[in-house]
């Protein structure tokens, strides 16, 4: 199946659908990475913070080592943990998950979220996490600004660690500012986007500086469940919404695939997962087919603003180390 590809800013390519590897289980998941490529995906989205990395390099050594991929193939991402962004951790770190991954460049390296806290050594706690105590109580914020952690970022990309790079999780009012300073502009933004969270103005902002948008979350609550979310099992789920049923049926197409084509075809990157060979396959073929523009609008009406990746949501980090989404 042939997927297309974002054209950058900076002159490079990025698959439009990838595969995500956040809550993918580190007993599965170089299974699940070697059979996603085997299906045909080629985007895969990583972090520190998910604690698969390793995993996640074995998988595409498998495939590559099979002959099924070459490296080139594939467009990896991965992510900068808060507690690694005084300018002088960024690229040990860096250095360290390409050696987990087995490879020896990213394609795209984001700024996980933009919040600073203390460095904890990668041989006292790796992924380090949130807290910088055991008990998992205490957060303590590193005074890193955003301009020397993505001056430092900038300098992954003119050394070939990483052949683009980018951010996640930031807001309007924090992307303006990044433009006063930046002397590369990012190549793609990562956000939470769903029906439910739209965020059109932050999405209209990053279009019109060139920045490409990759989706995460396209399912909205479903995504959040596992996490034991009670705001995201009691609303409405997308997947059973009475509109994307009737507008999948009338496609020959499931509730999931609609909601990745009403994203891709808006111009998004998408990054879904699944370990079901079916589902793989179908969150795959959602560029084959077009959405009419009503039922794109109607889709989009559905946003009632509801960011379910916060804190007051998940319950285990204090409000105060987020940066809400007020600028949207």
């Amino acid at each position: 199946m042939s997927i297309p590809s974002i054209e950058l800013n900076d002159g490079n390519k990025m698959p439009q659908v990838g595969f995500g590897l956040w809550k993918v289980n580190n007993d599965t998941c170089a299974d699940q990475v070697y059979e996603a490529i085997k299906a045909g995906y080629r985007l895969f989205d990583g972090a520190c913070d998910y604690g698969n990395e390793v995993e996640s390099g074995q998988g595409i050594a498998r495939a590559i080592n099979e002959g099924i991929v070459k490296r080139e193939d594939l467009f990896i991402t991965s992510k900068l943990w808060n507690s690694f962004h005084d300018p002088e951790q960024v690229e040990p770190i860096v250095k360290k998950q390409l050696g987990d991954w087995g490879i020896d460049y990213f394609d795209l390296y984001l700024i996980h979220f933009p919040v600073a806290i203390k460095y904890i050594a990668p041989e006292v706690r790796y992924p380090p996490g949130w807290f910088v105590d055991d008990a998992g109580t205490k957060i303590e914020h590193s005074k890193a600004s955003l301009e020397s952690t993505w001056k430092a970022i900038e300098q992954l990309k003119k050394k070939g660690l990483s052949k683009s790079v980018g951010i996640s999780n930031y807001t309007g009012a924090l992307l303006l500012d990044l433009f006063t300073y930046a002397e590369i502009t990012p190549a793609v933004l990562q956000i939470e986007h769903h029906p439910y969270f739209t965020q059109e103005n932050l999405v209209k902002l990053a279009k019109e500086r060139g920045i490409a948008i990759t989706a995460y979350s396209s399912f909205g609550p479903s995504s959040f469940i596992e996490c034991d979310m009670k705001v995201a099992a009691d609303t409405q789920q997308l997947l059973s919404h009475d509109l994307i049923t009737g507008i999948a049926e009338k496609h020959s197409k499931t509730p999931a695939q609609v909601l990745l084509r009403w994203a891709t075809q808006r111009g998004l990157a998408v990054i879904p997962k699944s370990n079901d060979p079916k589902r793989l396959a179908q969150n795959l073929d959602v560029v084959g087919f077009d959405l009419g523009n009503d039922e794109i609008q109607k889709i989009s009406d559905l946003n009632i603003n509801l960011k379910f990746n916060v804190p007051t949501n998940v319950g285990s980090i204090p409000f105060a180390v987020w940066v809400e989404n007020a600028a949207n």
